[in-house]
């Protein structure tokens, strides 16, 4: 059945008038085909099954605000939250203003502002090189597969366009709330944005948020629980509440189109759509999730 739903969603949404748009804000992000379309369910069985695209690599950008999330929980726990806050926003993933209201404090680790921070303090006592060079191994330990690398004209793109992110890593600095100089905290962030994988290898990777065998115990389940309750509320900017409704499960986007969805102890989804809808979302990576948790009853909220 969940081969029969897949194909049947690829079939439908490559025919699709409306794909979004893609975020050409980022250079390197406007040159991608917006008609490409890929998905991947890994199952608690250890079965995967994908559709499409599914062997293109496209960069992590904000999914991979879930991983460098995992990474300071193991190594600070509770104490992230003095720099973080943990609740959702109803402003953009890059607001400035968001940040001036509350003092410095990011909402949330998802939204660009608390990503930074987060990447900042995996920073404290390591070089921009070491730091880098244990998220790619971080993320590829939880693929399972070494074949995953930044991309380093994907960073650069980043770093010469990223006004907005440059505005507010000056700010947390103004406020105290990054320990290390604007230049290698974003210098670090935008080339943890620009780790490339494929859809398949994406869906791999979230098998340890979802509980699944085949993922490996990364962290203690008590931040897992915490990262899918943040995935749930916040992992869509201020479209979380939109995609709670229509899908029903947490999930992380990105603006290169990829989102990583969890089914607790069921599945760990990958879908990569380039086209963004108004949020930063992928529009058609949305459309198919909510399509696979009608057809699979895969919805927290489901009462049968």
């Amino acid at each position: 059945m969940l081969e029969e739903t897949l194909n049947r969603i690829n079939t439908e949404l490559r025919e699709a008038p409306d794909k979004g748009l893609v975020a050409d804000y980022i250079p390197e992000l406007a040159k991608i085909d917006p008609n490409q379309f890929a998905m991947s369910v890994c199952l608690a069985d250890g079965q995967q099954v994908s559709c499409g695209d599914f062997t293109t690599n496209f960069s992590m950008q904000s999914v991979s605000k879930a991983f460098t999330l995992a990474m300071a929980l193991g190594r600070y726990g509770d104490g992230l939250w003095k720099r973080v806050g943990r609740e959702p926003t109803s402003n953009a993933f890059n607001s400035v203003v968001d940040l001036e209201l509350g003092g410095g404090k990011p909402r949330n680790p998802f939204v660009n502002a608390g990503a930074i921070v987060v990447t900042d303090a995996l920073l404290s006592g390591r070089t921009p090189k070491d730091t880098l060079a244990e998220i790619v191994q971080f993320v590829r330990a939880a693929v399972g597969d070494g074949d995953i690398y930044i991309n380093h004209d994907m960073a650069r793109s980043e770093n010469i366009t990223g006004h907005r992110n440059w505005s507010l890593a000056h700010f947390l600095k103004s406020t105290d709330n990054l320990e290390h100089e604007c230049e290698l905290t974003l210098g670090t962030y935008f080339h943890q944005c620009s780790i490339e994988l494929n859809c398949q290898q994406l869906a791999r990777a979230g098998r340890f948020l979802a509980g699944l065998s085949g993922g490996h115990d990364m962290i203690a389940n008590r931040h897992v629980r915490s990262i899918n309750a943040l995935m749930m509320t916040c992992g869509h900017y201020d479209g979380s509440g939109e995609f709670a409704y229509r899908v029903g499960f947490p999930g992380k986007s990105g603006v290169s189109g990829g989102i990583l969805a969890i089914v607790p102890g069921v599945a760990s989804v990958a879908v990569w759509a380039p086209g963004l809808n108004s949020f930063g979302n992928s529009q058609l990576g949305t459309l198919a999730l909510e399509r696979l948790s009608l057809a699979m009853s895969w919805s927290v909220f489901d009462t049968k």
